[in-house]
C-alpha cells in the first residue's frame, strides 16, 4: 500500500493543473481571425514586436528562431539551434532576442534585427516559457514557480510562487505579459492562467476548440498541444497557437457563456 500511495503521489506530480473549483473567473474566446501557420513548427514561444512576428521552435535537430509574416505564415528570416539543444521559450528585450533551451541549463542571445549570436547566459534546471514585465525577465521551468531575472546578466532576483486559491499551479508554460498580468499556457491543456504580478491566479481562459475534431485529432498524435501566446501591445491584439498547428489564431477574451 504504501509504495502505491507513493507511486500514485509521483504520478499527481505530472498531472496537468486546471481551474480547480474555485470562484475565479473563467473565460472564453471571440475568434477574431486565423492565420496559416507553419504545421511542422514545433512553437515554443513568440512574441510580436513593432510589427514582426517572432517565433521559437523546439525538438532536438528542428529547433531554430525565426521572423514569420503574420498574414501568410512564411518564414522570412530563420536560424538554426544547434543539434543538441532543444529550443523553448523566447523574449524580445530592447535589442536582444533571447532564447531558452529545454534541458541543457544554456540561454542563447541574438541580435532580433539579424538573428546573429550575441553571448550565452547559464541557468539551472529546466527551460520552458520566458517573457518580461519591462523590469524583469521571467521564466518558467514548468513547475508552479516563475523566476525573476536579471535581463543584463540572467542573474536570479527571486521566484513567484503561482496558486490558485491557495493550490500551487504547476505545469506553467509559455508565457507572455499582458497589461499588467502574466499568462502562462498550462502545458497539455486548453488553459491559459492570469496571474498577477504577486503569483496569485485572478483568472483562466479556456481556449478549447480552436482547431476543428480532424486537425487537434492529427496534431495530438504528435504532441501538438497548445503552446504559443503574442500579444500586440500598439494594436490591442491577441494571438496565440500551438505545437504543430497548421493555424495561428487572433483572439478576444470574452465571458464565457
Amino acid at each position: 500500500m504504501r509504495l502505491l500511495l507513493a507511486a500514485m503521489a509521483a504520478a499527481l506530480m505530472f498531472v496537468p493543473q486546471v481551474p480547480n473549483g474555485t470562484n475565479l473567473p473563467v473565460f472564453g474566446y471571440q475568434l477574431v481571425r486565423a492565420y496559416p501557420h507553419d504545421p511542422t513548427a514545433f512553437t515554443q514561444g513568440l512574441q510580436y514586436v513593432d510589427g514582426i512576428f517572432y517565433e521559437g521552435t523546439g525538438l532536438n535537430g528542428r529547433s531554430s528562431i525565426r521572423k514569420v509574416k503574420l498574414e501568410t505564415g512564411e518564414v522570412l528570416e530563420k536560424r538554426d539551434v544547434p543539434a543538441q539543444y532543444f529550443g523553448e521559450g523566447i523574449t524580445v528585450w530592447k535589442s536582444d532576442l533571447i532564447e531558452l533551451t529545454w534541458q541543457s541549463e544554456i540561454a542563447f542571445v541574438y541580435d532580433k534585427t539579424t538573428l546573429q549570436p550575441r553571448r550565452t547566459f547559464k541557468y539551472v534546471g529546466e527551460g520552458w516559457g520566458l517573457t518580461h514585465d519591462g523590469v524583469n525577465l521571467i521564466m518558467s521551468d514548468g513547475s508552479d514557480r516563475l523566476r525573476l531575472l536579471d535581463p543584463t546578466t540572467f542573474a536570479e532576483r527571486r521566484r513567484i510562487l503561482v496558486t490558485d486559491g491557495g493550490f500551487p499551479v504547476r505545469s506553467l508554460n509559455e508565457l507572455e505579459f499582458v497589461k499588467g498580468e502574466i499568462f502562462a499556457n498550462i502545458w497539455q491543456t486548453d488553459y491559459i492562467a492570469r496571474i498577477a504580478p504577486d503569483g496569485h491566479v485572478i483568472g483562466w481562459i479556456d481556449l478549447s476548440g480552436l482547431l476543428s475534431p480532424s486537425e487537434r485529432g492529427t496534431v495530438e498524435a504528435s504532441g501538438g498541444v497548445l503552446n504559443g501566446i503574442a500579444y500586440d501591445e500598439a494594436k490591442d491584439r491577441l494571438f496565440v497557437t500551438g505545437k504543430l498547428w497548421p493555424k495561428l489564431f487572433e483572439i478576444k477574451i470574452v465571458p464565457k457563456r
